[in-house]
C-alpha cells in the first residue's frame, strides 16, 4: 500500500475514529507516524499498517498525577504513548520508541508545533545507553532464532550470546538495585564442568553488606535470561511455521544498524535506504537453508556487527547518560503550557 492510501485509510476510515474520539487522544496528539516495516523501508505488499504516536498528558493528569501511559488499539496495530511516558522510554534509548524520532518526513502523518519541538530536541536523548538497550533487544531477537541456530554457531558461541544478554542487562541493574561496584561481579566463560558442554558461564562475586532482597531479584533476572534460551525451540517452531524466521533475522540486523548510527553518527535513522537490499534478502530467506534454518554466514554477519558495536561503544563521543536536566526542563516547559492551555493550535 502506497503512502497516500495509508494516509487516506488512517484519516478517512472508521477504523481509526478512536484517534479523534478517545478522551486521551484527539487534540492532545502531538505526533503520529508510521511504524514497523513501512517505517523501516522493508514493507511488502501484504505488510500491515502500524501507527505510532504521542499525546500530551491532560491538565488533570499532570496536576493530580493521574496515570495515563499509553493507548493501544490492537485491531489497527496503533499505539499512542503519553508524553510523560515516552520521555522516560526515549531517555533510556528504548528501540521501540526512539525510532519514532527518526522517521522520514513524509512518514509523519501528523506533527503539531510541540511534536516538532520534540523532534528538534531528539539529540537530548542520545547516549551510550543505546548500547545496552539496543544490544539487549538484539539479543532477544537472536533468541527467537531456531534451535538449530544454537548448533550452527556451536555451544560455546551460544554461551557467549547468553553472557552478552546478561552483560547488557547489568547496565540497567545500576538503576534498579543497590549499587554494585564494577569489579564485584565478574562473569566469564571457561572450560565447562557440566556434562555435554564445551564451555559455560562462571562467576566471581565479591559483595559485602549487600541487601539480600536486591541480590535475590538480580539473581532471578539473570537466571531467567539463562532459562529463556531453552525456550528458543518452541518459539521458533511457530516462527518457522508462519514463515517469520527471516523477518526476525532481518530485525536483528536492523537493530545493529540503528544502534551504530546512534553511536557513530549521533543520528536516528529509522528508514534503512542504503541497506534495503541486504535487509530484504535476509527477510526473503537468502540466509536460510533448505530446512528454513539460518545458515552459518548469517551468524558470521551477526558477529561482525557485534565487533563493530563493541568498538563504537568504546569510541563514541556520546555521554554515558542523556542530559536529564535539559530533558526535565523541556518536559516542565511542555507540561506548564498544557496547564496554562497554551498548547492548542
Amino acid at each position: 500500500m502506497n503512502l497516500d492510501k495509508i494516509k487516506e485509510k488512517v484519516w478517512k476510515t472508521q477504523d481509526y475514529e478512536f484517534l479523534c474520539k478517545n478522551e486521551h487522544l484527539g487534540d492532545n496528539i502531538i505526533l503520529l507516524g508510521l511504524g514497523g516495516s513501512h517505517a523501516y523501508g522493508t514493507s511488502i505488499e501484504t505488510s500491515d499498517i502500524d501507527v505510532r504516536g504521542i499525546a500530551l498528558n491532560r491538565k488533570q493528569e499532570i496536576l493530580t498525577n493521574e496515570n495515563f501511559e499509553q493507548f493501544v488499539n490492537e485491531e489497527t496495530d496503533t499505539t499512542v504513548y503519553s508524553f510523560n511516558k515516552i520521555i522516560t522510554l526515549l531517555s533510556n534509548c528504548n528501540p521501540n520508541t526512539i525510532e519514532i524520532l527518526g522517521l522520514k518526513p513524509e512518514h509523519y502523518l501528523y506533527l503539531s508545533p510541540v511534536g516538532k519541538e520534540l523532534l528538534d530536541n531528539k539529540k537530548l536523548f542520545l547516549s551510550k545507553r543505546a548500547v545496552y538497550s539496543f544490544g539487549g533487544y538484539a539479543n532477544q531477537q537472536l533468541r527467537r532464532l531456531s534451535n538449530k541456530a544454537a548448533r550452527l554457531v556451536g555451544q560455546s558461541e551460544n554461551e557467549q550470546y547468553i553472557l552478552k544478554t546478561i552483560e547488557h542487562a547489568k547496565y540497567d541493574f545500576k538503576e534498579k538495585y543497590f549499587d554494585v561496584p564494577d569489579d564485584s561481579i565478574h562473569l566469564y566463560t571457561d572450560k565447562a564442568i557440566q556434562e555435554d558442554y564445551d564451555t559455560e558461564i562462571f562467576m566471581d562475586i565479591n559483595l559485602h553488606h549487600y541487601p539480600l532482597r536486591d541480590w535475590k531479584s538480580m539473581w532471578a533476572e539473570m537466571n531467567n535470561m539463562v532459562k529463556s534460551y531453552a525456550k528458543v525451540g518452541k518459539r521458533n517452531e511457530k516462527a518457522i511455521e508462519h514463515g517469520k524466521l527471516g523477518k526476525h533475522m532481518m530485525h536483528l540486523i536492523r537493530l545493529y544498524m540503528m544502534c551504530l548510527d546512534i553511536l557513530e553518527n549521533e543520528k536516528i535513522e529509522t528508514f534503512r535506504d542504503k541497506e534495503h537490499d541486504l535487509l530484504m534478502d535476509i527477510r526473503n530467506g537468502k540466509y536460510l537453508d533448505g530446512n528454513r534454518q539460518p545458515i552459518p554466514e548469517f551468524f558470521e554477519m551477526v558477529d561482525e556487527y557485534e565487533k563493530r558495536l563493541d568498538y563504537a561503544k568504546d569510541n563514541t563521543s556520546l555521554p554515558d547518560n542523556p542530559d536529564y536536566k535539559y530533558i526535565n526542563d523541556f518536559v516542565a516547559s511542555v507540561n506548564e503550557r498544557v496547564v496554562r492551555g497554551e498548547t492548542k493550535i
